[in-house]
């Protein structure tokens, strides 16, 4: 054999070492992928249960409305720093309110998004009976005041039992602030145990939906 021939045959096997060595780089890529992928998707979903686990702990125990949705209202402010937190529970004569301590800082001179929630479009909402944004709201085309919620990142959470609605929770925080959806969708299922728990209260409801 040549020294030329030697030559062409060890290149050829450098090639196929050389691309080997590629496929195996490649797999391992993924697989690491995959992993950091699994872990990230294990702690957000410890994450969620925490979070479950806290919230059903601190209604434990209410044994009225007001103290129910005021301990609920502090976790989760406790879960989104910087945010304000609204009720809207039915009641045969509308919608009664109920808002969180200490949220008067996040508007200040501005009026608070909950403010511009006129009576329609509360029950545009209720009826909905789903997470909106504020394009959804502005989508609905409402009377409400657009403008001064523009000032906030916001998204109502329905509170519903048996398909029912018993009103929804407005979650909010002021521009440039911005809710986390991730955040978000963490709070979201734990919306159902708190109308569960409003429901055993006996809070008097509209006959219609």
């Amino acid at each position: 054999m040549s020294q030329t021939e030697r030559y062409k045959r060890l290149r050829l096997l450098v090639k196929k070492l050389n691309k080997h060595r590629k496929q195996q780089a490649s797999k391992i890529d993924i697989l690491c992928n995959d992993l950091i992928g699994a872990q990230r998707s294990f702690i957000r979903r410890l994450q969620d249960i925490g979070f479950a686990a806290e919230f059903y702990r601190s209604l434990l125990g209410g044994t009225d409305l007001n103290t129910v949705l005021t301990r609920a209202g502090r976790v989760i402010k406790q879960e989104l720093p910087g945010t304000g937190v609204t009720f809207f529970i039915r009641q045969p004569d509308g919608c009664e309110l109920h808002t969180c301590q200490g949220d008067e800082s996040l508007y200040c001179e501005h009026s608070g998004p909950h403010e511009c929630f006129d009576a329609e479009l509360v029950d545009t909402l209720c009826k909905h009976n789903k997470p909106c944004t504020l394009e959804d709201i502005a989508g609905m085309s409402m009377d409400g005041d657009l403008r001064a919620m523009s000032k906030f990142s916001l998204v109502t959470l329905p509170l519903s039992d048996l398909g029912r609605s018993l009103g929804f929770a407005l979650i909010y925080c002021p521009l440039p602030q911005v809710l986390n959806t991730a955040d978000v969708r963490r709070i979201s299922p734990a919306m159902h145990g708190l109308a569960q728990t409003v429901r055993a209260l006996h809070v008097a409801l509209p006959s219609r939906e």
